[in-house]
C-alpha cells in the first residue's frame, strides 16, 4: 500500500511518462495483463492506456489490472491509468 506522500512523488514521476501499453479492443486479456507485468518489471513505473474502456468500467477495469499484477494504483486520468510496483531486487 502506498502512504500519501509516495503517491504523490509518483504522480509527479508518472507526469512526464508515456504509456507503454494499450488495452485494445479486446480489453483486459491475458496477454495484455502478461505486457503490463513485463513493463513492470523493468520499469516500476508506467503509463497504460485504455482507449475503448468505457466510463462506467475504468475503475474496475483499473481495480483488476492492479489485482492481476500485484502493481499499487497510482492514479487514473481519463483513459490512462498509472501503476506502480517495487522491483523484485533478488531476480
Amino acid at each position: 500500500m502506498l502512504s500519501s506522500a509516495d503517491r504523490k512523488q509518483l504522480k509527479a514521476r508518472a507526469h512526464s511518462l508515456e504509456p507503454v501499453v494499450i488495452i485494445g479492443a479486446k480489453g483486459l486479456t491475458d496477454e495484455v495483463v502478461a505486457e503490463i507485468d513485463r513493463a513492470l518489471d523493468a520499469h516500476q513505473l508506467i503509463k497504460v492506456r485504455g482507449p475503448t474502456i468505457e466510463r462506467a468500467d475504468r475503475e474496475k477495469v483499473f481495480k483488476d489490472l492492479c489485482d492481476r499484477t500485484g502493481a499499487a494504483a497510482v492514479q487514473q486520468v481519463g483513459k490512462v491509468f498509472v501503476l506502480f510496483r517495487k522491483r523484485d531486487e533478488q531476480a
